[in-house]
């Protein structure tokens, strides 16, 4: 197992309930092992040419790298943003009983 084949998505949610909807698709369709919900986070952005801030809920998704493309469809026809944040950081190690759960679990 290379471990760059497994990766950690960051997606942020408008509110913990488009969190939990998003998690329980991304889960309930094997295309993540694994999401945590982080429930309240402050976020900074520019959007518009405007300086905006906003109160949004944080997806941290394991799974592996060959379903980004699957994961980022299905969270644009979720999501309540125009522009979601959906990126990738990649799992350069772990506990290879750890990844190979997220390997079996992800389909």
């Amino acid at each position: 197992m290379e471990k760059a084949d497994y990766i950690v998505v960051l997606i942020t949610t408008s509110s913990q309930e488009e969190a939990r909807k998003i998690a329980e698709l991304l889960v309930s369709s094997r295309k993540a092992a694994c999401v945590n919900i982080v429930p309240e986070i402050s976020s900074l952005f520019r959007w518009k040419d405007k300086v905006e801030s906003a109160p949004e809920s944080l997806l941290v998704v394991k799974t592996k790298a060959s379903l980004f493309t699957d994961i980022v469809e299905l969270v644009k026809r979720s999501h309540s943003y125009q522009v979601p944040e959906i990126i990738a950081l990649p799992i350069l190690a772990g506990s290879e009983d750890y990844l190979k759960w997220l390997d079996s679990t992800c389909q």
